[in-house]
């Protein structure tokens, strides 16, 4: 059996991309399994995606704890412990990383000895209103090192899966995809079919028993305020909204009103203030603010002028 993991953000196409996986592989005749989950539906948010396709009877549910192929749209999830990127990688895995680092740099940082490959990411996209679909990119990377999807049953698969949306989104997904297809055709049947984990071997959980409680302690009452402060939000990021302070016309209400978190707040002098450690990049105050003084910028340009 292939055990396939897609990591990514919200909105990068990960639930699509293992979709399209999972269609191509249904095209050539496997039986398959595809899946997301995720936390928060929203943007930026870390989320994954898996995949099983085997020609007989998948008995295996739930998330892959033992990946054969895992694939990453964005590398700044590697340390992210939650997104759990490295989880049960072995020997003779391998990890494909859209990044602009290489791979003997992850090889070295993570201490893996599966194989690494690395993916040159799109062009560094500023405006918000422009996208880049990194998930269609991997979906055709891993198409290629299973050595078991044709050229023709991918492109099929993204037909199929995108049928309705624009024709020239449609256009761009297949080309991408086609991209990783044929950059990686050196590397074809790559990966190592994982093998079956038997069912007959395994035992029967016991029943345990739990002792009532008054409601006061067992009903999901929250009693600790303020404890939402301690995840940093932040880190689902893509995009940074940046304030220009001469453009303000400190009409406080608007920003810190509309914004859904209540990332940001007014000083003393009435001017917004962003917290960058809850904010996750949802864009809303840009397309909010009436004199248009805030601006969308990517949250990798945005850290290289802070260093």
């Amino acid at each position: 059996m292939y055990r396939i993991r897609f990591h990514g953000r919200g909105g990068q196409g990960i639930k699509t991309a293992s979709r399209i996986l999972g269609s191509a592989l249904f095209l050539e005749g496997y039986r398959v399994q595809d899946a997301p989950r995720y936390g928060a539906e929203r943007r930026g948010a870390p989320i994954f995606a898996y995949v099983r396709a085997a020609h007989d009877e998948i008995l295996e549910r739930g998330i892959i704890t033992r990946p054969d192929l895992v694939l990453v749209a964005d590398d700044s999830l590697v340390s992210i412990p939650a997104a759990g990127v490295t989880q049960g990688l072995h020997d003779h895995a391998m990890l494909v990383l859209v990044s602009r680092e290489s791979a003997a740099t992850w090889s070295d940082r993570l201490n893996l000895s599966c194989k690494v490959v690395v993916l040159p990411p799109a062009d560094t996209i500023d405006d918000p209103r422009k996208f880049s679909y990194p998930g269609a990119t991997l979906a055709g990377a891993a198409a290629r090192l299973l050595g078991i999807v044709s050229r023709a049953s991918l492109v099929q698969a993204i037909r199929d899966e995108l049928e309705a949306i624009a024709p020239a989104v449609r256009q761009e997904n297949e080309a991408l995809a086609l991209r990783a297809y044929d950059d990686l055709a050196d590397m074809e049947a790559g990966v190592i079919e994982g093998e079956s984990v038997p069912v007959s071997g395994s035992v029967t959980p016991q029943w345990v028993d739990e002792l009532f409680e008054e409601a006061s302690v067992a009903a999901p009452v929250i009693h600790g305020g303020l404890t939402s402060v301690e995840v940093r939000t932040g880190l689902w990021r893509t995009m940074r909204p940046v304030i220009d302070l001469e453009r303000c016309n400190r009409c406080w209400w608007v920003c810190s009103t509309f914004c859904p978190d209540s990332a940001i707040s007014i000083n003393k002098e009435g001017y917004p203030e962003v917290d960058y450690e809850h904010c996750k990049g949802c864009m809303i105050c840009v397309a909010k603010c009436p004199p248009h003084a805030i601006e969308a910028v990517s949250e990798r340009r945005a850290q290289e002028q802070e260093a």
